[in-house]
């Protein structure tokens, strides 16, 4: 918040203090952010009066405001203080403790409490209220992909990761800010190239060219590898899995998208597709035969715009690492 007016003269600073009403009035708001009608019930005077004060307050520069939807929130700050503001206002307040003020200055402080747990009740009315509505709600307010893209937080940021058939790199550029590094590898060149403009501004991100069914990756050289809409292209999906298991470390993680069992058989040959998609007992035996443990199939929830097959997400973790420290040519 900033303040709505220049620094004012100090004489009308020294003035507006001058009226004991005012002085509860900062002492409350300097506590907590409230609006007009919150201030009027802790200091018990009118609203009309209360904005009166209010406006000569901020005219003077003590008070920063803000609006949310109608209303109107009062705060002092003492960082938005200059100084002299400051260095008064503290002097003024070690009083307020001594002075006939202190009656009323800890009546307002109570009722502040008071009024405080009001406002935390029409919090609890309002979920209450919107709760069959609240995802709709909450898409207006923010959008509706914050959601996944606050998760990549739960990612360590020491990880490597590998995107393995990475295409053009829009899942390394999710995963680059968030890790250390990111091996990308994919058989095409073209869709190499086109992945290394897309992250021409990302340090660590490195390209490989390779299959899935001889990565070009150490053993045990990654924490995480993600295979994203490109099994279906392989044409061994056992190996791919194989070498998903080799690569990884102890305890590392796999992650797989792709698209569930399906009929269309034109993608064969207007997309080039191998695989009509993966059921669940396929893809979970592919992963188990490769040694992986917790093996988990989730169908995921359909994008009512898409015009695609249904998708699914399979995760695994890699019980050790590779085999005796074989590097695969890269």
């Amino acid at each position: 918040m900033k303040r709505t007016t220049s620094q004012p003269p100090l004489t009308d600073q020294l003035a507006s203090l001058a009226e004991p009403i005012r002085l509860r009035v900062l002492r409350v708001v300097e506590r907590e952010e409230l609006s007009v009608g919150e201030i009027a019930k802790v200091v018990q005077l009118p609203q009309s009066t209360v904005s009166r004060h209010l406006k000569l307050l901020l005219d003077c520069g003590w008070l920063t405001r803000r609006s949310e939807g109608t209303a109107m929130y009062y705060r002092m700050l003492l960082d938005n203080l200059s100084a002299a503001s400051r260095g008064i206002w503290l002097a003024v307040r070690e009083q307020l403790s001594h002075d006939q003020l202190a009656s009323d200055v800890s009546q307002d402080e109570r009722r502040l409490v008071s009024v405080l747990a009001e406002r935390r009740e029409d919090s609890q009315a309002f979920f209450g209220r919107v709760a069959g509505q609240w995802d709709d709600v909450r898409t207006e307010l923010f959008g509706c992909r914050f959601t996944p893209a606050g998760l990549l937080g739960l990612i360590r940021s020491d990880w490597t990761v590998a995107d393995l058939g990475c295409g053009t790199g829009n899942v390394a550029e999710l995963l680059a800010p968030l890790v250390e590094r990111v091996v990308a590898v994919d058989q095409s060149p073209a869709m190499l190239k086109a992945a290394q403009k897309r992250l021409a501004g990302l340090g660590n991100v490195e390209f490989r060219e390779g299959t899935l069914e001889r990565l070009p990756l150490e053993d045990a050289s990654v924490n995480a590898a993600v295979a994203a809409l490109v099994l279906h292209h392989v044409a061994d999906p056992e190996a791919a899995c194989l070498e998903m298991a080799r690569i990884l470390k102890p305890g590392g993680t796999a992650l797989l998208i792709d698209m569930v069992d399906h009929d269309r058989s034109t993608y064969r040959h207007t997309m080039g597709h191998r695989w009509l998609g993966f059921s669940s007992e396929s893809m979970t035996g592919y992963l188990a035969g490769a040694g992986f443990q917790k093996v988990r199939y989730q169908p995921m929830a359909p994008d009512t715009d898409a015009r695609g097959p249904g998708l699914f997400l399979a995760t695994a973790t890699a019980p050790g690492g590779g085999t005796g420290g074989r590097i695969v040519e890269k």
